[in-house]
Parts: structure tokens; sequence; C-alpha cells
């Protein structure tokens, strides 16, 4: 199971690399409109929520709620480089919270609560593929919008 799940942080971290690959630090304050995530925020949001989900999955009170802290937080990240500094020691981050803990950790249920109460632990991965999924292919829209072609995420071309 173990080994499941480091593969599915290194495909995700890799997919997500590739596909942003062609956006560069003069890119890191572009959002289509003022009130969304820029370039940088959006890939700091992604590091901020692989730590959510790993922290979350074994924090005695569940997932923490602040949504509004953590939006502020990613809000004021301003530099791309900075912003992939942070994700990938967060998914380093991840990589040894799965070696660290056992199976048996992984398969125990998650606390009850909004966020998949009652769940094993493990199936986090899946809502953090999609998560990391789902802004990486926003990224690429914005990729778009800056007039780049933005990479194939699953293979070199």
């Amino acid at each position: 199971m173990k080994e499941g799940l480091q593969a599915q942080l290194a495909s995700m971290k890799e997919f997500f690399d590739r596909s942003t690959r062609a956006l560069t630090e003069e890119n890191s304050g572009f959002s289509p409109k003022p009130e969304m995530f820029t370039v940088a925020a959006t890939v700091a949001h992604v590091a901020q929520t692989v730590e959510w989900f790993m922290h979350g999955a074994f924090a005695e009170g569940g997932f923490d709620l602040d949504f509004e802290r953590m939006d502020k937080e990613v809000r004021g990240v301003t530099s791309l480089a900075s912003a992939r500094a942070w994700l990938d020691k967060a998914f380093a981050d991840a990589a040894s919270s799965v070696a660290a803990k056992s199976e048996a950790e992984w398969a125990a249920l998650l606390p009850p609560g909004p966020i998949m109460g009652g769940m094993p632990r493990y199936v986090i991965f899946g809502a953090l593929n999609d998560h990391t999924a789902h802004h990486r292919g926003a990224l690429t829209v914005y990729t778009r919008l800056l007039g780049k072609v933005p990479p194939m995420p699953y293979m070199e071309m």
C-alpha cells in the first residue's frame, strides 16, 4: 500500500510540474481577473493543500477548517519561485510522512467530521490527486491566456 501511495505522490508532482513548466517568475502575478488567485498563489494553494491533507489525516481534531486564514496565506505569496519551493517541500514532506507511518496507520479511520469523516486515511490521496489535477488544469488555462503553450502533462513531447 505504501509503495502505491508514494507512486501517487510522485505522479501528482511530476504531472503538476510538467504541465506548469511554461510559467515563469515573470508570470507570478498574473490572474485572469483581480479576485482570482494569481499564478504564484495557485501554486502556493496546491502546496498548502498537500500539507493540509497530510496534517489533517493525523490531527486529533481532524482537518483545519479556517479557510479564510489559509486563503490569506496563499494570496500573500507573490513569487512563483517561492511557491514552487513550498510545493517541493510539501511533496517531500508528504513522501516522508507516508514512509514514517505504517500501513495500519494509513488504513485507520479518519475522525468524524465534514472532511471524509470515518473513511480510511489513505483516501486523502484520491482527493489530493483530484485537487492537484484541478489546479494544474486551471494553470494550463492561465498559460494559454499568457500566450504560451502548456506542455503535455503525461509525457515529454
